[in-house]
């Protein structure tokens, strides 16, 4: 049987290199302490912002090297899969109540001193958040609840990467593989339907089974988003979420019912991949094999890196050549292992590489798809973090999408450019139909259901 290796069983060259934030735990450990001795820096502050410019500037510049710093020990702590770090945002509370203290007036004429200009934006996003902040003791209330708020996220996350275990079963070429979240997604593309039905039915039995434990932190993750808009006076926890990066709610409604306007379409697409898989009826387990499964290409990381990068040469050369390098680096965790976090992601500091997690199987062509949008995440912070300053480098979750959906555009037209006959333009074009209905109509679904689901808590249910 194929099964997962142990993380110590995995070369180093298929793994991350996080040295570019820490050499090695024990110098985590020392950072971590320097970093929590400075905490009580806060305090030299308290009830001084109001006093001039050149004081409430000196405020900011300390609290920003604070962030910086924590945002490097928390990266390094969520990548080694370790604790994160709260504790200096309970220290540093009373900041945003002092800010909105100052008299507008008086915090307007300073915004145009040179000891404030490099923080202009910052604060004048902090004043739009006025009706929502609260007094100095209530916001220290509320940073204290900061280490439990995300419990049900946590809780969630060790059930489904650690705890969760799905037996194996036989693939379609008669090899037996362990099931797993890795391996589940590679299993839905097999073409023989027996065994997509099984995989489906045996991973989502572990789920059924602890059907009351995920309900549990569903409705706690809930009920603290509500909790959190109703106590800083947002009229909904949709309106909470979007209000930080100035989202209009009709934006969020317009995207849900420009969808739902637009289903027929989609029905249509899957009683037509019914017919060319010839099924009777189709389950959602049929709806990711390929609908060319002989076309279906197999791809070694280093091929996977050829094909994204001639893929991505419009962005230019210097673009191109330092993703390759970070790619065929240290800047990727590749494979699957025992007890890894499922999925992908890109995750980076200010002054570190932009990692990327991925479970890379070279069967499955959608991963060279992950791979060209995670290294979009990538460089879009790399190259933010090299031209803003550290409080205006991070970006929207608004905006945040564009640079990884555009690399899989370009990604597609380069393959489509490479197809040497109709099947293979086809196949191409099947993937890139999957992924509209992955990214937009799947991801709009997921909002819909926040959206009902949030709003039956406050409604009491």
């Amino acid at each position: 049987m194929k099964s997962l290796p142990k993380r110590s069983e995995v070369p180093a060259p298929d793994t991350w290199d996080l040295a570019s934030l820490f050499e090695s735990d024990a110098d985590w450990d020392a950072a971590l302490e320097a970093w929590e001795a400075k905490i009580s820096g806060f305090d030299t502050f308290v009830g001084t912002l109001g006093s001039s410019a050149e004081r409430l500037a000196e405020c900011l510049a300390f609290d920003l090297e604070m962030d910086r710093e924590a945002d490097r020990l928390g990266t390094y702590a969520h990548l080694r899969g370790s604790e994160d770090t709260a504790a200096a945002v309970e220290r540093a509370s009373y900041i945003q109540p002092e800010i909105m203290a100052i008299p507008p007036k008086l915090l307007s004429s300073w915004l145009d001193l040179p000891p404030l200009e490099p923080y202009r934006l910052m604060l004048e996003r902090v004043v739009r958040n006025r009706p929502h902040v609260l007094s100095e003791p209530e916001e220290k209330l509320l940073a204290m609840q900061g280490t439990f708020a995300g419990t049900a996220g946590k809780v969630f996350r060790q059930l489904t990467d650690a705890d969760l275990t799905f037996g194996s079963l036989v693939d379609g070429s008669g090899n037996e593989i362990e099931l797993s979240n890795a391996t589940f997604t590679t299993l839905l593309h097999d073409t023989v339907p027996a065994v997509r039905k099984q995989a489906f039915h045996q991973y989502y039995a572990q789920y059924q089974a602890h059907a009351n434990t995920l309900a549990a932190t569903l409705s706690g993750s809930n009920e603290r988003d509500v909790y959190a808009a109703r106590v800083r006076h947002h009229p909904t926890a949709v309106e909470a979420a979007l209000f930080a990066d100035n989202v209009p709610l009709t934006v969020y409604d317009q995207l849900i019912a420009a969808v739902r306007d637009h289903l027929p379409a989609v029905h249509r697409y899957y009683d037509l991949r019914r017919r060319l898989l010839g099924l009777e009826e189709i389950h959602h387990y049929d709806c990711y094999v390929p609908l060319v499964p002989e076309l279906e290409q197999r791809h070694t990381w280093d091929e996977a890196v050829n094909v994204i990068t001639a893929a991505l040469a419009p962005l230019g050369s210097d673009y191109c050549n330092r993703l390759e390098a970070g790619l065929r680096g240290r800047w990727c965790d590749r494979y699957p292992n025992a007890g890894k976090q499922s999925g992908a992601f890109s995750s980076g500091t200010y002054d570190s590489d932009p990692y990327i997690l991925m479970n890379f199987q070279e069967e499955v062509i959608e991963h060279v798809f992950t791979l060209a949008h995670e290294a979009g995440h990538s460089m879009h912070t790399r190259l933010s973090a090299e031209a803003q300053p550290f409080q205006y480098s991070g970006y929207t979750i608004f905006v945040a999408e564009v640079a990884s959906t555009f690399n899989e555009q370009l990604l597609t037209r380069h393959l489509l450019a490479q197809a040497s006959s109709a099947k293979e333009r086809a196949a191409i074009i099947s993937r890139e139909i999957d992924a509209i209905r992955a990214t937009i109509i799947r991801q709009t679904m997921f909002a819909e259901f926040e959206r009902v689901s949030h709003a039956s808590v406050e409604a009491g249910g």
